[in-house]
């Protein structure tokens, strides 16, 4: 049967377009009660005392939305998920649809997806001035009438839940049994933790504290008009890390506004989005500059006029004043499930807690849960709700445990939660898009390649690695030229992953690989990324290869691009590769190939340098793990060879060279990454820094910072050149993926490249899947597709991409500081380091020997009392301290004690301990 729907669009330049759409009924659609894929039970096995039949559930979009943690129980099975309500979820919340879908496509919870509005048994045309809301409700409520009518022969029941009050009234009117999930969940028979699930609203009982007041938030109709008039401004809220009562608000080209304290910051949470007021100049303030102790975070129940927040901020210096600012209304929450620990309340009793979250960033939680005994000393995942104004906490709902505190799994599952990294396996959708396991190089594919199986090609990689991307191969070319031929063969991982498929849009959503010091979250399955696509000397692979011609000064006279099928001959690590160059005895293809790219290698890396390119540092360091226990046994810095350089040099020139044939090809829709050069007041902490040591830093452009920093010296200090990189490094702005119809300024400044991309690791990286894909189009190798011609779509991944490498590089961190915990449990150890940074109450140190860095607190002495301001002289200008009569400066050479600290079970953390030079009362003895 054929309908028709006529919709009625209001144009930009205000014209009215009518528009008529077919709606197709079908009288064969099935709806899962029978023996048909994907069914239902026949016998629902869920009790509920106010029920004395067997039934299934219909769920209301809002139910969905809120309740999903509900939903999510093992218990909750035969759930009919009507197409009315998924569309609108979909609409309305992707994190929720991509729940949804889960529970869906487990076979064990029996969710049924019922295409209602194609049922001509359940479609309902729209009213007349009926809106979009009730309109969807009546829909559901035609659903549900329908399933109960086809379960009357069977002594069954359909039960639709939902919180609408109007909804569930019409429905009890009509004959349908109805009821708010929480009177359904309240009655459920054997599962009382399902209470515990339950998100509760601000008017659901929630405590008041008459001490707390904070203002309303405006609606956002008034905060819409008060940002286009300029009265407010949006921007996402940052919390500062080393203060949870401070934040900055990011606005777009108007730099950043300060926020301060728990009645301006008034209820917001870090990363919502928020409109602000900016105060008057006269109540502009300056930030924090002091290093708070883990003890005085969320925790601890500092209010907001405690000392430790007030008192560093007595004595403002005007010029250092920035605009500060008020939260006037929340536009978009941007609320997530937070890992953390229950606090003990002392009472085994009590059903109302309080949660204190990992992230120091985040409000301690109120939530009510009846398991309070037996999460005590586990770490907890808990959902916001809502926060009132009358109340000093807001209020979360517990939705799983994670595991005991300490545990090495447990805190791995942690940080990955806390980064939003994606690791949950790959869903059945997505393996179904995996070649079978004894897959070869079809006939037909080889024939459309370039057979390069004859070259001696070779990878070059750290030890254990399984995702090879990238191959190298090098010879002399016999054509009397004189010129070499250099080729980059890169993984054809776009062969296996095609546009729009569940592969492709998984791979899309997690973005990056991301490793962490003991295991490693693929972006794709390990069939792929560990075996099909891995560049292994075990037989021929699919590769995408980019191959110059070259003179002996490196000098690029040809450049072509092709998808190819090759076989490497070796796969190296770089110690390997590095001792095949430096034995002379061995004169194979392979190692000839070596030291020619080693060679040209080293001319293309001068290049750059002379250009500008920036040698940064930042301390990285390896873990040796135990075969058997996976604990970290030792710690050390990693150790680069020349063949590490060797294969970023032409990594660097292939995307270089890629980047300026697709941008040529496509220039609206190319996937660039681009590093823009910092404003010069990045460059204060260094320059000062540098300047305190009578070191002069030029920083007007990279090539004279890069000679400055090469230039750098101190007499007894040969370390100081890594310092000052170190320090360099954290002056940059990040580097970024976007669409090159979208900006016009592509420079990376880093690289001292007008141009660049990433086109090397398309194993463990999504961008270089898009920018594979629109080579392959540019060549002739692939046909194009119009998401990948949308500039606005191609911006939107890029944006996606971006947030995902850098929780990538958070998460990686998050895991280093996790396994050094590991190291030094049960260690103290004296270690030297030097001084990086200096604060008003502390400096912070940098231990070569394990790349470590920590703060080293000179405001206690060692039996715990305060040291008086009178004691301590802190010159920022200089980067010194002045304490008891003992002066530190910035790059001293100190020596500190380093043990691990279990006292506070939420945050256990190595502590740093000021060793020599000797502060009387505030140093600690050598070991």
């Amino acid at each position: 049967m054929l309908t028709s729907k006529v919709i009625m669009v209001k144009t930009k330049s205000g014209k009215i377009l009518k528009i008529t759409r077919e709606h197709y009924l079908r009288d064969d659609i099935k709806n899962g009660l029978h023996d048909e894929p994907n069914a239902m039970d026949r016998n629902p096995s869920l009790k509920n005392s106010l029920l004395d039949v067997e039934h299934y559930l219909v769920l209301d979009t809002n139910v969905v939305l809120k309740q999903i943690d509900v939903i999510h129980h093992d218990v909750i099975k035969n759930v009919i998920i009507l197409q009315t309500v998924l569309r609108e979820v979909r609409r309305r919340s992707s994190p929720v649809y991509k729940k949804l879908r889960t529970l869906i496509e487990n076979g064990d919870k029996k969710f049924f997806v019922y295409t209602n509005e194609h049922s001509i048994d359940t479609w309902a045309e729209r009213e007349k001035g009926e809106i979009s809301n009730d309109w969807n409700d009546r829909l559901i409520r035609t659903a549900t009438k329908y399933y109960d009518d086809c379960l009357k022969d069977r002594n069954q029941r359909a039960v639709l839940l939902t919180n609408d009050k109007a909804n569930k009234e019409k429905a009890i009117k009509s004959g349908l049994l109805c009821f708010t999930i929480e009177e359904y969940v309240e009655n459920v028979v054997g599962f009382p933790e399902l209470l515990d699930k339950l998100a509760r609203q601000a008017s659901d009982g929630i405590e008041v504290d008459k001490t707390v007041s904070y203002p309303q938030h405006l609606p956002l109709s008034q905060l819409q008009i008060g940002i286009k008039s300029g009265k407010y401004h949006q921007g996402k809220l940052n919390i500062s890390r080393d203060n949870y009562l401070e934040a900055t608000v990011f606005l777009q080209d108007d730099g950043d506004v300060l926020i301060q304290g728990r009645i301006n910051l008034n209820r917001a949470v870090h990363q919502d989005l928020v409109a602000i007021e900016v105060l008057p100049k006269k109540e502009w303030s300056s930030p924090s500059d002091i290093v708070l102790d883990t003890e005085l975070q969320p925790g601890a129940d500092t209010g907001e006029d405690s000392g430790k927040y007030k008192a560093k901020n007595v004595n403002v210096n005007k010029s250092s004043l920035r605009r500060t600012g008020k939260v006037v209304g929340i536009i978009k929450r941007n609320w997530r499930p937070y890992c953390g620990i229950l606090e003990d309340s002392g009472s085994k009793e009590m059903t109302k807690h309080l949660f204190s979250p990992a992230d120091r960033r985040i409000p301690r939680i109120r939530v009510e849960t009846r398991q309070a005994a037996k999460l005590i000393g586990q770490r907890i995942l808990v959902a916001l709700d809502s926060w009132g104004r009358f109340s000093k906490y807001p209020q979360g709902h517990f939705v799983r445990a994670l595991g005991e505190i300490g545990d090495k799994d447990t805190e791995n599952e942690v940080l990955l939660l806390e980064h939003d990294i994606p690791h949950e396996p790959f869903s059945n959708a997505v393996l179904k898009c995996l070649p079978k396991a004894d897959w070869v190089i079809p006939d037909d594919e080889l024939a459309k390649r370039e057979d390069l199986r004859y070259l001696p090609v070779c990878s070059v990689d750290p030890p254990g690695c399984t995702d090879i991307d990238d191959c190298l191969h090098y010879r002399d070319l016999t054509d009397g030229s004189g010129l070499c031929e250099v080729g980059v063969h890169i993984a054809d991982v776009s062969y296996f992953i095609r546009p729009n498929s569940a592969l492709d849009e998984e791979a899309k959503s997690r973005g990056t690989t991301v490793y962490l010091c003991d295991k490693r979250i693929d972006m794709v399955p390990a069939h792929l990324s560990s075996n099909l696509c891995s560049l292994r000397d075990d037989g021929d692979r699919l590769a995408f290869s980019c191959i110059w011609k070259l003179n002996n000064n490196a000098e690029i006279v040809d450049t072509r691009f092709c998808k190819s099928v090759i076989r490497s001959r070796k796969s190296l690590t770089y110690a390997e590769a590095q001792l095949m160059i430096d034995d002379k005895s061995m004169n194979d293809n392979v190692t000839i190939g070596l030291r020619g790219l080693n060679r040209l290698a080293k001319i293309l890396k001068k290049r750059r340098i002379d250009r500008g390119a920036l040698s940064l540092a930042s301390p990285e360091v390896r873990f040796h793990i135990d075969s058997e226990t996976h604990d970290p046994i030792d710690l050390q810095t990693k150790e680069l060879k020349d063949t590490n350089s060797m294969v970023e040099e032409f990594m660097l020139l292939a995307n270089c060279s890629v980047a300026m044939y697709t941008e040529s090809e496509f220039p609206d829709c190319a996937v660039l990454r681009k590093h823009p050069s910092p404003p010069q007041s990045n460059y204060d902490t260094l320059i000062n820094a540098a300047k305190s040591r009578g070191v002069v830093i030029e920083t007007g452009t990279s090539l004279q910072l890069a000679k400055s920093l090469d230039d750098a010296k101190i007499p007894g200090n040969p370390y100081i050149q890594t310092l000052l990189r170190i320090i360099a490094t954290r002056c940059m702005l990040q580097a970024t993926y976007f669409c090159s119809g979208m900006d016009s300024e592509y420079l990376h400044y880093g690289l001292a490249a007008p141009i660049y991309t990433h086109f090397t690791s398309p194993i463990r990286r999504y961008s270089d899947i898009l920018v594979h894909r629109l080579l392959a189009a540019a060549i002739g190798a692939d046909n194009t597709f119009s998401s990948l011609l949308n500039k606005h779509e191609v911006q939107l991944i890029c944006e996606n991409l971006n947030f995902r490498h850098r929780m990538s590089q958070y998460a990686q961190r998050a895991s280093v500081a996790l396994h050094t915990q590991l190291f030094f449990r049960g260690k103290v150890v004296n270690e030297e380091g030097f001084v990086i940074s200096v604060k008003k109450n502390a400096v912070q140190v940098l231990i070569p020997k394990y790349g470590l860095e920590g703060t080293v607190f000179l405001d206690k002495t060692t039996d715990g009392a305060a040291v008086s301001v009178e004691q301590m002289d802190f010159v920022e200008d200089e980067c010194k301290i002045a304490v008891r009569g003992r002066v530190l400066r910035v790059f001293d050479a100190v020596v500190v004690e380093i043990s691990h600290d279990k006292s506070n079970i939420q945050r256990q953390r190595i502590v740093m301990k000021l060793v020599s030079p000797t502060i009387p009362l505030i140093s600690v003895p050598p070991l």
